[in-house]
């Protein structure tokens, strides 16, 4: 029984909240962790990426910034960078936060293109909070082919 009390965090009477629930939150991780804890949501920022017969389409979520604070790079051994910063809200001395649950801090996402991915070509652009990184491919030259004829 002190393992349930001490599971639900000794909340008798309250009504457990599943959303707030925290499973973790009493282990003792190190304290050295690669992700600190008021920016670890935004760290792991989810990037889809498709390939069509044109391009290399990458597409980011990132509600609440807007495109000065997300920078688009590409490094000379075709890597795409995908970086930005989401700042912490300013806080009144008369505000009483009862939840933070919207993360902030830096994030970083890098991708290594393909050998046929236009570097030089790459668009970018943000509508309603969603980046899309279009990288238009090179199209794949088919070889010539040169029927033999066969003697005998």
């Amino acid at each position: 029984m002190a393992m349930i009390r001490s599971f639900f965090d000794n909340r008798r009477g309250t009504i457990f909240d599943p959303f707030a629930w925290e499973p973790f939150k009493d282990f003792p991780f190190p304290s050295s962790s690669l992700v600190s804890h008021d920016n670890s949501a935004f760290v792991n920022t989810r990037i889809d990426w498709k390939e069509t017969p044109e391009a290399h389409v990458f597409k980011a979520d990132l509600p609440g910034l807007k495109k000065e604070e997300v920078k688009v790079e590409i490094e000379d051994d075709r890597v795409l960078q995908i970086s930005g910063e989401r700042n912490v809200e300013k806080e009144d001395k008369n505000d009483i936060w009862h939840r933070v649950e919207r993360s902030s801090g830096k994030f970083l996402r890098r991708f290594r293109l393909p050998e046929n991915a236009k570097v030089d070509q790459v668009k970018a652009s943000m509508d309603n909070g969603v980046l899309t990184v279009t990288v238009p491919k090179e199209e794949v030259k088919k070889p010539d082919v040169k029927a033999i004829e066969i003697s005998g």
